[in-house]
């Protein structure tokens, strides 16, 4: 896991979503004392809809994106499957639905259409995590998973988790450590100078604010960083969310970004990391692991099969034997799904067949047993 810098500086997209939110729009910078004191924004049908959406399956009974951290181990939620009810929903509608990302039902369902899954069929929702492997403070995003995590102070005992975007290769989301500063309702956009000259060169020049609306690509709700130019964000075009399509900042689902928008107090920690494999226990004793595409932006000295190995060796004791052939695998194949290395549901290990030269020979074994055979004759002829 890569950390390269920590950052507490505005930048100027920071700067700019400040400065044409003040002139178009209201800009939300509270204490926590200042929120209490005033009357909190209702949160839009849609948004209730979803923080009330409980995950089919899950035992918990609590709303969207909501866990238990278990006393012991570090697995969340479970997965399960669903129906697509109607000729018209799309793989996405049905992630969205259930707070899975693109990727992630993409992985889950290699063989069922994005675009017309089809009225009736099956598909599995992958909505079972391991926690990052960093201190469960604050909010966490885990660029190669595409997911946020979050640990409200009020409510010990919770993890939120939401899918993300992040930046494409080019403008890559750096993995640090920062914090939320300004929250901003309904901001104004400045594309930046690289956008509009690629506009330009289209054909298509860029405006160089654009209002709170529906064109807006940041949504209707900012939470501003410290890590210069960057924001977490609810978007225009949410069937990019839990994919890699944005110039560096982290978006999502508008009602998602809503719901924390709400909640999470300005100030609090915020830890971007990079972390492709990751593994944990369940409260059973089960060792999962899950593994991630790699973000190629962060290989350097970065050997997927080595990290992996180590992040197990933490985890286990000399006398637990896990099955190095599904910990390779799961690097080489990295599709989010859990793999049981160890424990109740590990699959039985298979018996060892015995080395080529301790094995009878065949020709011999069966002269054997035909003098075996002519002895016990013989000797019944002579009773």
């Amino acid at each position: 896991m890569n950390i390269r810098h920590t950052f507490f500086r505005w930048g100027p997209t920071s700067l700019a979503v400040l400065l044409t939110a003040s002139l178009s729009a209201p800009v939300i910078a509270q204490s926590a004392d200042d929120e209490q004191a005033q009357n909190t924004p209702e949160l839009s049908d849609t948004a209730i809809e979803s923080a009330e959406l409980v995950a089919l399956g899950s035992p918990n009974n609590l709303p969207r994106g909501e866990f238990y951290i278990p006393d012991e181990g570090d697995v969340i939620g479970e997965t399960y499957a669903v129906t697509v009810d109607s000729q018209e929903d799309t793989l996405i509608d049905v992630a969205r639905r259930h707070n899975i990302g693109y990727e992630e039902i993409r992985m889950a369902n290699p063989d069922v259409s994005i675009w017309v899954p089809g009225e009736g069929t099956e598909v599995v929702i992958p909505s079972r995590y391991i926690l990052p492997p960093v201190e469960r403070e604050g909010i966490v995003i885990n660029l190669s998973e595409l997911r946020l995590y979050y640990y409200p102070a009020d409510k010990p005992g919770i993890v939120e988790t939401y899918p993300v975007s992040v930046g494409r290769e080019e403008f890559a989301t750096p993995v640090g450590k920062t914090k939320t500063t300004v929250k901003v309702k309904d901001p104004a956009w400045s594309p930046p100078a690289s956008m509009r000259r690629e506009a330009a060169e289209r054909g298509e020049p860029a405006p160089s604010i654009v209002p709170p609306g529906p064109d807006n690509p940041l949504g209707r709700h900012a939470i501003l960083l410290g890590l210069p130019s960057y924001l977490i964000h609810g978007t225009n075009r949410p069937d990019g969310v839990g994919m890699r399509v944005s110039r560096g900042c982290i978006r999502m689902y508008p009602e998602d970004i809503e719901s924390l928008y709400e909640r999470v107090p300005s100030g609090t920690p915020v830890n971007l990391i990079d972390a492709p494999f990751k593994a944990g226990w369940a409260s059973d004793g089960t060792l999962f692991v899950q593994s991630y595409p790699q973000l190629e932006e962060n290989m350097d000295d970065f050997e997927p099969l080595l990290e992996a190995l180590k992040r197990i060796s933490e985890l286990t004791e000399d006398n637990i034997q896990v099955d190095y052939a599904q910990v390779r695998s799961a690097v080489e194949s990295p599709d989010g799904r859990f793999v049981a290395l160890y424990g109740p549901q590990a699959p039985a290990s298979e018996p060892e067949e015995p080395a080529e030269e301790d094995k009878p020979d065949p020709l011999e074994q069966g002269i054997f047993e035909q003098i075996e055979l002519t002895d016990s004759r013989r000797a019944d002829d002579e009773a």
